[in-house]
């Protein structure tokens, strides 16, 4: 049974109330353009898959009515209750959105035949009833070309949902997306997948209940469904900014933006409807320069050139843009503004992050210190409910200078639960640091409570009280951020160290994901599953042989690595694999026993042993870790 919720304390109260006054909250303008163009809703929004399973619940955001509770930081209520805001929009005549769907929005550019569909939501039923309200209330019009825009889940992992295998290879339906899409797509969900999963359960908050004192949102959208993941191959790279494609009379034209929110990304501009897609470099919101569920740091600098050039290209003619999240933006005047807004808010933080690690400030003390200019501090669409100033600051620090602040003693610190140990020594016991963090507690300053609580859980874990608060005083965080993904992190913590650990509900290394990964990438993902020390004596090679692409390589065991070659070798190997590019996925999926090789297609040749002992050294990882805990 899961622990209640505690009360708002007095300090989070004042802090909240504060906001209020600070920010421009008789504005209707973003609530006028989020529910214009409606066409229809889904209701109920409660989508199952094909075992009668919710994977995507809108409805359970129904509570988002009226003033902010004092439990919800007033600015963050807002940005749930405009994400809450669910159905088929128009955006323009020939373009429509479904939004409140899932984490993304879906768009559909209606052609001479048929639709295109772009960027097709996180699972395959969400994408499918999204399709489903769009032909309720637009036809029974076929797909005739899907576009991915990126290669974050969210913006393909719905395509099955709407579009065959058989549809894209027969050539009916192109796929679209930028050049590298696949290779990013497969290495983000599968080298560091079982973490950045782990972690994306507290980013996201979907094993949170529901409500004022649980999840409300994520400031990008709602939550992640929890559905089936899909991906079919792009058919058409993008590779130029510049370059123009038309599919079944609708014209595009690309802008290459690599390196701003994904390492490979376009927006697309619609000439005809004089509409602008930018993908997730423009949203309702600061975006993430480095995602806390742990990603490559993104390049400000970069994305403040992009947004620059999009202006150059099409600030003269554009009439409306939208987005992969939240809600469009019309009227040239109002379109160009929010995206220089938007430019400078990168720009800003970018700039002013190099000239204070200049003069020796490090990543905290410069999120600390910086203050956004006033414009963009009062302008809702810049405020920190995905991205923070906090984080983004940070992650702009480690982009140029690395971990390592240059303090000497942080060169070489104990890790947190030597740290935890030695700061109950120091502070006299456990309970002591307790007491401390209660004071601290009872004056709102719940940042250095759960600092020390946290070196105290380190220490020892099954303390009860130590474990209470701690649990407390991330919830009164959670309660006071602005910040959609902190709210949800804090909340996550606290539940973990009540409730027990609730692992990882959307697991992105699906089937189809892993069946993208190249053959060299999916033998790095194999080596990175290496047990080094148990592995230091063992030596063995496998080659695989690809007969369909006329490729050989030689996996080589030695030393704790497994290493691989697409050169020629001398001698033969241990043992032979020999099968398709196609099956090869087995692999990954089916594991390495010979039984289960020859059931997916894979001949074996030489010692069949040697793939048991590389069997017996794999260390998948943890979809359950712990992360509040040791």
């Amino acid at each position: 049974m899961a622990t209640a919720p505690k009360p708002v304390q007095p300090a989070i109260i004042r802090q909240n109330e504060a906001l209020l006054q600070s920010l421009p909250f008789s504005s209707t303008q973003d609530f006028d353009d989020a529910n214009r163009g409606l066409l229809g809703r889904r209701e109920p929004n409660a989508i199952r898959n094909a075992e009668g399973t919710v994977v995507w619940d809108n409805d359970t955001y129904d509570f988002l009515q009226g003033d902010a509770p004092d439990t919800v930081n007033p600015s963050l209520w807002r940005q749930a209750q405009l994400n809450a805001v669910q159905g088929l929009f128009e955006v323009v005549p020939g373009i429509y959105q479904v939004r409140g769907f899932d984490l993304s929005n879906v768009s559909f550019i209606e052609g001479e035949k048929g639709v295109l569909v772009l960027d097709p939501l996180v699972t395959e039923e969400t994408c499918a009833a999204a399709l489903a309200l769009y032909r309720e209330h637009r036809g029974d019009r076929p797909v005739t070309g899907v576009l991915y825009t990126h290669p974050h889940v969210d913006h393909f992992g719905g395509v099955r949902g709407i579009v065959s295998q058989e549809d894209v290879d027969s050539g009916r339906v192109p796929i679209i997306a930028p050049a590298d899409f696949t290779e990013h797509a497969a290495s983000e969900n599968v080298y560091a997948g079982t973490a950045m999963a782990r972690r994306s359960a507290y980013m996201f908050g979907a094993a949170l209940a529901r409500g004022p004192q649980g999840q409300i949102s994520t400031g990008l959208a709602q939550t992640v469904a929890t559905g089936n993941i899909t991906l079919i191959h792009p058919t058409l790279d993008i590779t130029e900014t510049g370059q123009e494609e038309t599919v079944d009379g609708v014209r595009m034209v690309f802008q290459m933006a690599p390196g701003t929110e994904a390492p490979a990304e376009f927006l697309v501009y619609f000439p005809d409807r004089k509409a602008l897609c930018a993908a997730e470099d423009a949203t309702h919101t600061l975006h993430n320069l480095l995602t806390l569920r742990g990603a490559l740091v993104r390049d400000a600098h970069a994305w403040t050139n992009y947004l620059t050039e999009t202006i150059d290209l099409w600030g003269d003619d554009v009439e409306v843009v939208f987005a992969s999240h939240h809600w469009p933006t019309w009227d040239n005047e109002r379109v160009v503004t929010f995206l220089s807004e938007q430019r400078d808010l990168y720009a800003y933080l970018h700039d002013q992050t190099l000239r204070m690690l200049n003069q020796g400030l490090t990543g905290p003390e410069i999120a600390e210190a910086i203050q956004l200019p006033p414009v963009l501090e009062n302008a809702w669409h810049a405020r920190g409910y995905y991205g923070s100033v906090s984080h983004d600051v940070r992650a702009i620090y480690q982009r140029y200078m690395g971990f390592y602040d240059g303090n000497p003693a942080h060169l070489w610190q104990h890790p947190p639960t030597g740290q935890g140990k030695r700061y109950v020594e120091l502070a006299g016991g456990v309970d002591a640091i307790v007491a401390n963090a209660q004071q601290a507690f009872d004056s709102g300053d719940f940042r250095w409570a759960a600092e020390v609580l946290s070196h105290a859980v380190f220490a020892e874990p099954d303390h009860a009280a130590a474990r209470g608060l701690l649990a407390d005083t991330l919830e009164q965080l959670g309660y006071g951020a602005e910040n959609g993904v902190w709210r949800n992190i804090f909340l996550s913590g606290a539940t973990e160290l009540r409730d027990g650990k609730f692992g990882t509900p959307t697991v992105s290394a699906s089937p189809d994901v892993i069946s993208a990964l190249t053959p060299e990438m999916l033998f790095d993902a194999i080596a990175i599953q290496i047990d080094g020390p148990r592995a230091w004596d063992e030596k063995l090679t496998i080659d695989v042989v690809l007969t369909d692409v006329d490729k050989r390589y030689r996996l080589r065991l030695a030393n704790g690595a497994l290493t691989r070659s697409g050169a020629p070798q001398k001698g033969d190997a241990d043992a032979t694999l020999t099968t398709t590019s196609r099956a090869l996925p087995a692999l990954a999926t089916g594991g390495l026993s010979a039984e289960g090789l020859a059931a997916a297609g894979i001949e074996l040749s030489g010692d069949a042993s040697v793939l048991a002992r590389l069997a017996g050294l794999l260390d998948p990882g943890d979809p359950d870790f712990s992360i509040v805990t040791p």
